[in-house]
């Protein structure tokens, strides 16, 4: 059974899913959406997508689409992801599920009541990286005492990942930090406690462009987590595992020790690209009729952590 996909947001992100779908057997994307229709249609040729619109109300009409994924702004993801449910459409929305929690929460009360296959781009479970360590943790052969993440980038206009403008403006707690909250509660156990502090807000985006976190985990772990926009160096995340017999850096698909002695992860996954392996536990999920990895449910809880950093950074 091919499952049909209807991709909305034919932007940086949208690209690497459409490459990633590429690769997996049993899935075609067969309609795009985009902001304007042009560099849409133009996407959609590059792809081999038959269908190009703007507004993704006729994609969710068509006969032909079993699910969709969501790489549109960010406030745009709660609202979207229950009209796609309410059409009868598995969905696949990119991280962050929402920003804010009564959103998040709305979402997954609509999965609830479709039973629908709802899931959000937390990558990180993803990565061959981090599922090397993931496998390890979970058969007890380690477990997290600290992980000490970087999250930067030099943004300080509102700029996309491939540099073009943005319609919509980013954010450091409920995008970026999203991805660390997650995955140190998937890592290390739930979390019990959270703190946060701010940088000052830009003048013209009205967010803060500095940022920092620390959690708790019931298991006693903790997580430092540092976030700019304003670091002019290399850009992205790196993860430093600190374990209780071992000490590893994760760089999205790329594992090496604290010594920086490489790690092969070729037998981790069928892929070394975490986009693409998540991309199959959708594919894979709405097939087998069963709950995916990074569930909205699972996700939750991560919202809910989000929730309690922003109170504690309001003026």
């Amino acid at each position: 059974m091919t499952i049909r996909i209807a991709l909305a947001g034919a932007g940086a992100f949208g690209e690497k899913h459409l490459d990633g779908i590429r690769q997996i057997d049993g899935a075609e994307v067969v309609s795009l959406v985009g902001r304007r229709l042009e560099p849409t249609q133009a996407v959609a040729a590059k792809y081999g997508i038959g269908h190009a619109t703007t507004d993704l109300a006729d994609s969710l009409a068509r006969d032909d689409v079993d699910a969709v994924i969501l790489c549109t702004p960010t406030q745009m993801h709660a609202e979207q992801a229950i009209q796609c449910l309410a059409a009868g459409k598995h969905v696949q929305v990119e991280i962050p599920l929402a920003d804010s929690l009564a959103d998040a929460e709305a979402v997954l009360a609509k999965q609830q009541e479709t039973g629908l296959v709802a899931m959000v781009g937390h990558t990180r479970r993803f990565n061959p990286s981090h599922q090397y360590l993931n496998d390890r943790i979970v058969a007890g052969q380690l477990s997290v005492q600290q992980m000490d993440v970087q999250t930067y980038f030099f943004r300080r206009k509102n700029m996309n990942a491939k540099g073009e403008p943005r319609s919509w403006t980013d954010h450091l707690l409920w995008h970026h930090a999203a991805h660390t909250v997650d995955l140190f509660a998937y890592q290390a156990g739930p979390i019990v406690q959270a703190n946060a502090v701010q940088g000052p807000l830009h003048p013209e985006l009205g967010i803060a462009m500095d940022m920092s976190i620390q959690l708790k985990a019931e298991s006693g772990a903790i997580c430092t987590l540092s976030l700019s926009f304003n670091n002019d160096g290399p850009l992205g995340t790196f993860f430093r595992y600190i374990c209780d017999n071992g000490t590893w850096i994760a760089r999205y698909d790329d594992l090496v020790t604290g010594k920086e002695e490489p790690i092969d992860l070729s037998g981790v996954a069928v892929s070394t690209n975490g986009i693409e392996l998540q991309d199959r536990e959708f594919i894979a999920a709405i097939r087998e009729g069963r709950e995916p990895n990074a569930s909205v449910a699972q996700v939750l809880p991560c919202y809910r952590v989000l929730h309690g950093l922003e109170a504690q950074l309001q003026p």
